[in-house]
């Protein structure tokens, strides 16, 4: 006789581990893998680094472990967050004002031939210099304050905003730009309606880089003159001898820079969708 199994159960189970497969392999799985893969990288290098610094017994002045990094952010982090605020604000200041001055810029030149040949060449040739060297120049020009520490930010963070910009004006669809003239539009509603959307891409993906330029610039420019920031702090540590300390604000300027940076890639989605273009 043949033995004879409930079949009911089985009905039951095949659904629940298909709907487990569709959540681990499905859509869902795929828009959290950019956000999984990065965490489990991360914990993945910051267990083999707690292994390896233990295991050979790394002094803590040469490579401190995560943990003692851990226990000196959690100890001094008010003071990091009070360090924190001159360099975030002034990395915002610094990064607004390349990106005003580099759009213009980038206008000026999309509309104006003369200044094109005259201004863009010298602009890829300035890009080559190393652009560190002059910062103790601005600290003679606008002192050891705020303004000295912008500047520098705004100079080095404003040519991939400017070179961009005028990447994305040239490459603009002729079709689009001769339909619209065809319509009776204005010099004004041509760039409104079709130069600036289309240049768009472009311009963010320099302001994108601008920002972590920014960053940097705003860091160069506290190691050399400056009495609060995340830079100053850093070398204020590093004087002393505590790598644990650099290293914890090491994680804090990247937690900055991290979301300035998704600042920018937020409002680039804001303004793609205002567009229509997504």
């Amino acid at each position: 006789m043949t033995a004879v199994y409930p079949v009911a159960p089985r009905i039951g189970i095949a659904p629940a581990l298909l709907a487990g497969k569709a959540v681990l392999t499905g859509p869902r799985l795929r828009q959290l893998r950019p956000v999984i893969l990065p965490l489990a990288t991360a914990a993945a290098v910051l267990l083999v680094w707690q292994i390896v610094v233990t295991g050979l017994r790394v002094p803590a002045v040469i490579l401190p472990p995560p943990i003692a990094i851990g226990h000196e952010l959690w100890r001094v982090l008010p003071v990091l967050l009070h360090h924190a605020v001159p360099t975030t604000l002034d990395t915002l200041m610094a990064f607004f004002t390349a990106s005003a001055l580099g759009v213009g810029l980038a206008i000026a030149i999309a509309y104006s031939p003369f200044l094109r040949d005259m201004i863009y060449p010298n602009l890829v040739l300035f890009q080559l210099i190393p652009k560190v060297a002059l910062a103790p120049l601005f600290v003679v020009w606008l002192g050891i304050g705020s303004g000295s520490r912008v500047a520098f930010a705004a100079f080095v963070s404003f040519f991939p905003v400017v070179i961009s910009a005028v990447v994305g004006f040239a490459n603009i669809e002729a079709s689009a730009l001769r339909l619209c003239r065809s319509l009776t539009g204005s010099e004004w509603q041509c760039f409104a309606m079709v130069r600036f959307p289309f240049a768009l891409p472009a311009i963010f993906s320099g302001m994108k880089i601008a920002m972590t330029m920014a960053v940097i610039g705003v860091i160069i420019s506290e190691f050399i003159s400056a009495q609060a920031g995340l830079g100053f702090y850093i070398l204020y540590a590093s004087s002393r001898m505590e790598t644990a300390l650099i290293f914890a604000a090491l994680l804090v300027l990247c937690v900055i820079g991290v979301a300035l940076f998704g600042a920018v890639a937020l409002a680039e989605e804001l303004v793609h969708r205002s567009y229509g273009r997504r």
